[in-house]
């Protein structure tokens, strides 16, 4: 049991870290978006897309790794 905390702990630490890049992420999209770089902008939005979809599926494993799913 202390085996499945530690690794869900260290998951939430990764999941974290990861809403932190997507939050930077974005900021840089919509500076992107402003200073008229669509090219960037697009590329910023894909990344967002594939973070968002690790972050469910990581979310997930938490939850079941803590036997809450």
């Amino acid at each position: 049991m202390q085996d499945n905390i530690a690794t869900a702990d260290v998951l939430t630490l990764l999941w974290e870290g990861q809403l932190a890049c997507a939050a930077a992420i974005e900021e840089l999209a919509l500076w992107a978006s402003t200073t008229g770089s669509p090219e960037a902008h697009e590329k910023a939005l894909n990344a967002l897309e594939t973070l968002d979809a690790n972050a469910s599926a990581i979310t997930a494993g938490i939850l079941k790794i803590r036997g809450l799913a």
